[in-house]
């Protein structure tokens, strides 16, 4: 595919496996999933479900960003909670990260995430 870019930011924890930071294709950008890791030690963020939900925000704003887009431009998130309980406080969280009108959304809640954090964001953008 000709207009097919990898984008790839050190902003952001590198890839834990076999697959890109994002991918982006004419003015769509796929962002894969993003846990709480810090990228410059690669290590789990300290603290509750708000501290890794703002990290795992924090990370998609980078590859958004080196994706010459925001989080604004997201047409569609996809979040997986491990405990449903925490979809108040993620919600405060994006509510940060993200402008009216918001993205539309799934959230669903998983039996486990890599690293055996909390919760994993996707992102789609449209540039």
């Amino acid at each position: 595919m000709k207009n097919r870019a990898i984008i790839s930011t050190p902003d952001a924890p590198e890839a834990i496996g076999p697959y890109s930071q994002a991918v982006k294709v004419g003015n769509t950008v796929w962002l894969s999933g993003q846990i709480p890791l810090v990228p410059a030690t690669m290590e789990i963020v300290e603290g509750d479900i708000s501290a890794q939900a703002e990290q795992v925000f924090r990370n998609l704003a980078a590859v958004a960003e080196a994706a010459g887009g925001d989080l604004n431009k997201a047409v569609k998130l996809n979040i997986s909670l491990t405990d449903m309980n925490d979809f108040a406080a993620v919600n405060e969280v994006m509510a940060r990260f993200l402008e009216q009108p918001y993205p539309a959304r799934a959230c669903v809640q998983v039996a486990a995430l890599p690293r055996g954090v909390a919760i994993e964001v996707e992102a789609i953008l449209a540039l």
